[in-house]
C-alpha cells in the first residue's frame, strides 16, 4: 500500500497528487470536527468506527454530495431544474473528486408495483423477449394460434399437386340496412360476375332476372378460378392478388375450394383459433404497470382488499359452537349464527368439532352456506348493502385485509399474457422461478435461427444481470417480489447487482453497509463482487462494521473515537494488521480481542413456548417448531432460508389475530398455531421503518418525553404568570411555535434551476418558538436550547427530575446517546430507528411489568459496531428480565452466541432452504458438522 507523504508528521494536503488521491480538507457536516483525510484511489476502503461517529457524514453526506453536486453544476441550467438541487457541504475543499453512485440500505420505494424484476430492469428485457419470439397457445387445445396471411395460403396451395383446379371465394357479407339485391347489384358494378351457392356457380345477373330468394349465408363471391401451375410466376402473382382481394371482400375471412379433392378449405386473418379472439403479443401485454397489460381484477398490483379469513375466524382450535365465527359472536349478530347451530344436524355439520379438523367441503360450506342458513360470504354482502351505517362500515373494516387476487393469483398480469409461451414456460411461470432457477432456464433455452437472431442481444442482457444477482447472494428471490418487502441489505445488493451491470469505470462506489441480511457465508461472495468494482477500474469507499469486510480491505479509516458530540475525528488510517495492533479505538480493541461481548455463563431455561405446525408458505416446509417463551430466541440461518418468512410472515399476523391484537398483514400458509400461546398480552414488531414520516417528528416525542418537558416549563413560575400550558412549549401546534415557520424553523425558498435555499427563519432565528416563549428558563436554559441537547447531555441537565430521565435513560442504554433530543427522525439510519422504538418500549419498563409481551427483532445489529451491540444486548436483556420474550431475526454471530435458544432454517436459500436444521443451545450447535451458521459460531465460542 502506498504511504501517504508526511511533513513533521503531518499529511501535506497542499501537494498531493489528486491523481493518486481523493482529498478531502477540514470537513464539518454534522458531528465532523474539521476532519482532513486523503482516500487512496482505485482501492477497496472501509470507513468504521461506531454508530453516530460520523462515518456515513463523510461517506455520503460530505463525499457523494459534492461528487453528485460537481457534476449537477456541470450541466446547463435548464437541465438542473429538473435535477434534485444539491447543497455544498460545509468542507474547505475535496479534490480528485470521481463521478459518485451511491448504493444506500435505505429501500427508499413504497410503490406497491416495484418488483425486483423491474427494478433490476430484468423484467423489461423479458416483456420485450416475449413480444418479439413468443408463440401464442390456445388454452383449449393446446394448439399454436397463427394468423393466416396471403403467402401462408399461398404456400398451402402449391403444396397440391400440378395442374389441379380450385377457386378463390369470400363469403357474401350484407351489411346492416342493405338487401340481398342491393348488395348484389354492387357487386356487379364492382365487376365480380359469379357466385357460388351450395357448390353450384351461379351468375349474378341471372339471380337479379329471376328474383330467386337464396339464403345468405350459403352464397360466397367468386373472386377467381384457376389451377395449380407451380413453375408459372404469372399464375402466382394472380393467386396472391386474388387472396388479397377474398380477405378484403370477406372482412378477413377467405375460401379456397379444390373442386376435384378437399372440399372447402376456410383461412382467416385473424389471430384466433378455437373461436377465441387472442391478442397479439406486445410490450404491453406484459406490462402490469399499464392497463393493458395488468389484470383487469387488482389493476396490476396482485392483491386486492377482501375478507381476511384469519381475521374471521382467529383461533381455529375452536368449534362454531365454542363462537369460532368472530363476527357472529355479538348480541346482534348471533342470529346469523342460530339457524347454522339449529339445522346442523339436518345436513350432518359437526357444529362442535374445531375449525381446523373439518374437511375442506364442510369449511366451504361456512363460507357459501345452503337452504338451511346463509353462509359467511352472505353475511358479508349484507353488511356491504348497509354501507350507509357507521357501525357497518365499522365491522366490515375489523375484517378487512389484503388478500391474493383471485384471478391473477398475485402475478398481476391479465390471463391471456400467459397463453404466450417460449419453450413452453409463460412470462408467469417464469416471475414466479427464484433466481438460479430462472438462470437455468435462460441458459438452456432453445431456439430457431431466427428466434436466436432477434433475442441473441436480449438474452445476453438478462443472463448478465441474473448472473450478478447470484453473485451478491440472492439466488432466492423471485422476479415477482415486491421490493418494499425486501429488507435493507437485500435492497442494496439488487442496487449493488443492477450497478454491476452497468459498471462503469473511474467511478467513485460508495456502500452503505452491504453485508447486512448476509449469513457470513455470503459474506465473501459479497467482497468477490466489491473487488471486481475495484479491478474494473473505480474506487470502492464501504460503510462498514463486518469483520469479514475490514478483513479484505486494502485500507481502513477509523472514525471516532465515540459516538455523536465525541465523535468526528479521524482516529486511525492504515491496513488491518496496523489497526489491531493501534488498540486507541473501540474498533483495534474489539479486533485485536482486548474488549468483546462476553458469553453469558449460563442459559436462561425455558418451560413454556409456542409451536408452529405445517408452515408452508414460500419455501418454507416445517412440520412443527417450538418458539421459546421469556427466553432469548434467535432465529438465524442462510440468506433466503426463510428466517423472515416465518417469524414475519405467519408467527407475527396468526398470534396478533389469536390474541385479538389484530393485523392488518395477510398470514402465510400454515396449519396451526399451538402451545402457550395465551400468555403473550401483546406482540411487538420492531423493524428499522422510520420513526415518524413527517419532519417534526423526533426522538423526544417519539419516546414521549416531551409530554414531562413541556409540563416542566409550564409549571415555571413566569410561564405560569402569563398563563402559558403545556401546548405552549409544542412546535406542533398553535400557540408558542414562531408563525412565520409554523415552527420548522427554517423557510424554504425554491431557487428552480439552482438549489434550494434553507434560510433560518428571521422572525425565531431558527429556534421555533416566538420570543415570549423563549423568556421561559428552566436551570438557566430556554425550550430551544434543551431541544438541541444530546441525549447524553440532557441526561445530566434533568437529573434528579424522574419523569423525563425514565424516558431519556433507554435512548442512552440503547447507544443513542449521541442523538438530539430535537433531531429531525429524517435524518436517523434505520437501524438508529429501530433502537429508538426499543428505547420507547425499555421506558414503558414499570407499565410492561405485569404483562407479558413478544417482542419481535428484524436484524437490529444493522448499523452498529461491536461496541454497540454489546450496549443493544444488555438493552434486549433488560427486556426479558421484565418478564417479556425476545425473538431476534439474525445473522451476526456477537447475538448469536449470547442466544438462550437458536432456531436455524436451512440448509440453503430458496428452494433447498426451508427446514428446520437446528432447535437448542449454542453450545450443541457448535458441534455441529456440515452446518454454515455452526461453522462460525464454534469460533466465537
Amino acid at each position: 500500500m502506498e504511504v501517504v507523504e508526511k511533513q513533521n508528521g503531518q499529511v501535506d494536503f497542499e501537494n498531493l497528487d489528486p491523481k493518486k488521491y481523493i482529498i478531502i480538507k477540514g470537513a464539518r457536516v454534522n458531528n465532523l470536527k474539521n476532519l482532513s483525510v486523503a482516500i487512496p484511489r482505485n482501492k477497496l476502503v472501509v470507513v468504521t468506527g461506531l454508530s453516530g461517529s460520523g462515518k456515513s457524514s463523510l461517506a455520503f453526506d460530505t463525499l457523494f454530495a459534492e461528487g453528485q453536486r460537481m457534476y449537477v453544476e456541470s450541466l446547463s441550467s435548464y437541465a438542473r431544474q429538473f435535477l434534485g438541487r444539491m447543497e455544498k457541504p460545509e468542507v474547505d475543499y475535496i479534490r480528485g473528486v470521481s463521478p459518485a453512485i451511491a448504493i444506500e440500505q435505505k429501500v427508499n420505494t413504497r410503490n406497491p408495483r416495484s418488483t425486483v424484476g423491474t427494478t433490476t430492469e430484468i423484467y423489461d428485457y423479458m416483456k420485450l423477449l416475449f413480444a418479439r419470439i413468443g408463440v401464442t397457445y390456445s388454452p383449449k387445445t393446446g394448439k399454436k394460434v397463427t394468423r393466416d396471411t396471403v403467402t401462408s395460403i399461398s404456400d398451402a396451395i402449391h403444396q397440391h399437386k400440378e395442374g389441379e383446379r380450385f377457386m378463390v371465394l369470400a363469403p357474401l357479407i350484407v351489411p346492416k340496412g342493405r338487401t340481398l339485391q342491393q348488395e348484389l347489384e354492387l357487386l356487379l358494378s364492382k365487376g365480380y360476375t359469379r357466385v357460388v351457392h351450395k357448390d353450384e356457380v351461379l351468375q349474378i345477373e341471372d339471380i337479379l332476372e329471376e328474383n330467386q330468394s337464396l339464403k345468405r349465408k350459403d352464397l360466397f363471391i367468386l373472386i377467381d378460378r384457376t389451377s395449380v401451375q407451380k413453375e408459372d410466376e404469372d399464375n402466382q402473382f394472380r393467386i396472391a392478388d386474388s387472396i388479397q382481394t377474398a380477405f378484403f371482400e370477406g372482412h378477413g375471412e377467405c375460401i379456397i375450394d379444390y373442386v376435384e379433392s378437399d372440399g372447402k378449405k376456410a383461412f382467416n386473418d385473424r389471430f384466433e383459433l378455437d373461436g377465441i379472439q387472442f391478442e397479439e403479443p406486445s410490450i404491453n401485454l406484459f406490462s402490469f404497470n399499464n392497463p393493458y397489460g395488468a389484470c383487469r381484477t387488482c389493476e396490476g398490483f396482485g392483491k386486492v382488499l377482501g375478507i381476511d379469513e384469519d381475521l374471521v375466524i382467529p383461533d381455529k382450535t375452536l368449534s362454531v359452537y365454542e363462537g369460532a365465527i368472530a363476527p357472529w359472536k355479538g348480541e346482534t349478530m348471533k342470529k346469523w349464527a342460530e339457524p347454522l347451530l339449529k339445522h346442523g344436524i339436518e345436513f350432518d355439520f359437526p357444529i362442535h368439532r374445531p375449525i381446523e379438523e373439518l374437511s375442506k367441503e364442510e369449511y366451504q360450506l361456512l363460507w357459501e352456506g345452503n337452504k338451511y342458513f346463509k353462509g359467511l360470504n352472505a353475511f358479508f354482502d349484507h353488511l356491504q348493502s348497509k354501507m350507509h351505517k357507521i357501525q357497518y362500515r365499522v365491522m366490515l373494516s375489523r375484517y378487512r385485509g389484503r388478500t391474493v387476487c383471485p384471478d391473477c393469483k398475485g402475478t398481476r398480469l391479465r390471463k391471456d399474457a400467459g397463453y404466450v409461451k417460449i419453450n413452453e414456460a409463460s412470462i408467469i411461470d417464469l416471475v414466479l422461478k427464484p433466481i438460479d432457477k430462472l438462470i437455468e432456464f435462460f441458459s438452456t433455452i432453445k431456439l430457431t435461427e431466427n428466434e436466436q437472431k432477434i433475442a441473441g442481444r436480449i438474452l445476453k442482457e438478462i443472463n448478465n444481470r441474473l448472473e450478478y444477482l447470484m453473485e451478491v447472494g440472492l439466488s432466492y428471490l423471485t422476479l415477482n417480489r415486491l421490493t418494499s418487502s425486501l429488507s435493507g441489505g437485500e435492497f442494496q445488493r439488487i442496487k449493488l447487482a443492477t450497478s454491476l451491470g452497468s459498471a462503469l469505470v473511474g467511478s467513485m462506489y460508495i456502500l452503505d453497509e452491504p453485508s447486512i441480511g448476509l449469513h457470513p457465508r455470503d459474506t465473501a461472495r459479497l467482497v468477490k463482487v466489491l473487488k471486481s468494482l475495484r479491478d474494473m477500474g473505480n474506487t470502492v469507499i464501504v460503510v462498514e462494521h463486518e469483520e469479514e469486510v475490514m478483513l479484505e480491505a486494502d485500507e481502513i479509516i477509523d472514525i471516532g473515537p465515540d459516538a455523536g458530540v465525541h465523535g468526528g475525528n479521524l482516529v486511525f488510517q492504515g491496513n488491518l494488521e496496523e489497526l489491531k495492533k493501534a488498540d486507541n479505538t473501540h474498533t483495534a480493541r474489539f479486533l485485536n480481542g482486548s474488549n468483546e461481548v462476553a458469553v453469558p455463563k449460563s442459559r436462561r431455561k425455558w418451560k413454556n413456548s409456542i409451536s408452529i405446525k405445517g408452515a408452508k408458505e414460500n419455501n418454507l416446509d416445517i412440520k412443527e417448531v417450538k418458539i421459546p417463551l421469556e427466553v432469548l430466541t434467535v432465529v438465524t440461518g442462510v440468506s433466503g432460508s426463510g428466517k423472515s418468512t416465518l417469524i414475519k410472515k405467519i408467527l407475527n399476523p396468526a398470534l396478533a389475530k389469536m390474541i385479538g391484537q389484530g393485523s392488518t398483514e395477510s398470514t402465510g400458509k400454515f396449519e396451526k398455531l399451538d402451545g402457550d400461546y395465551k400468555k403473550v398480552k401483546s406482540i411487538e414488531f420492531v423493524d428499522q421503518n422510520p420513526i415518524g414520516k413527517s419532519s417534526r417528528s423526533n426522538p423526544v416525542t417519539y419516546v414521549k418525553a416531551y409530554d414531562a418537558i413541556r409540563q416542566l416549563f409550564s409549571d415555571q413560575t413566569l410561564a405560569k404568570q402569563r398563563g402559558y400550558k403545556p401546548a405552549f412549549f409544542s412546535f406542533n401546534v398553535d400557540g408558542g411555535r414562531c408563525e412565520m415557520c409554523q415552527g420548522e424553523g427554517i423557510q424554504k425558498i425554491e431557487m428552480q434551476f439552482m438549489a434550494d435555499i434553507e434560510l433560518t427563519c428571521e422572525s425565531c432565528k431558527g429556534q421555533r418558538f416566538k420570543n415570549e416563549i423563549l423568556e421561559i428558563n428552566y436551570n438557566g436554559k430556554n425550550i430551544a436550547e434543551v431541544l438541541d441537547m444530546t441525549v447524553e447531555e440532557s441526561l445530566e441537565f434533568f437529573a434528579g427530575n424522574n419523569p423525563i430521565i425514565n424516558k431519556l435513560q433507554p435512548l442512552f442504554d440503547v447507544g443513542l446517546g449521541y442523538i438530539r433530543l430535537g433531531q429531525s427522525s429524517n435524518s436517523l439510519s434505520g437501524g438508529e430507528a429501530q433502537r429508538v422504538k426499543l428505547a420507547s418500549y425499555l421506558g414503558k419498563g414499570g407499565s410492561l411489568k405485569n404483562d407479558h409481551n413478544l417482542f419481535i427483532f428484524d436484524e437490529p445489529t444493522t448499523g452498529l459496531h461491536f461496541h454497540d451491540i454489546k450496549k443493544l444486548l444488555e438493552s434486549i436483556n433488560a427486556l426479558i428480565e421484565q418478564g417479556n420474550s425476545v425473538i431476534i431475526i439474525e445473522h451476526n454471530m456477537e447475538v448469536i452466541k449470547t442466544a438462550d435458544w437458536i432456531i436455524d432454517l436451512g440448509p440453503e436459500g430458496g428452494a433447498k432452504g426451508g427446514k428446520v436444521v437446528f432447535e437448542g443451545l449454542p453450545e450443541d450447535m457448535a458441534k455441529l458438522k456440515d452446518n454454515y451458521t455452526a461453522e462460525f459460531l464454534k469460533e466465537k465460542l
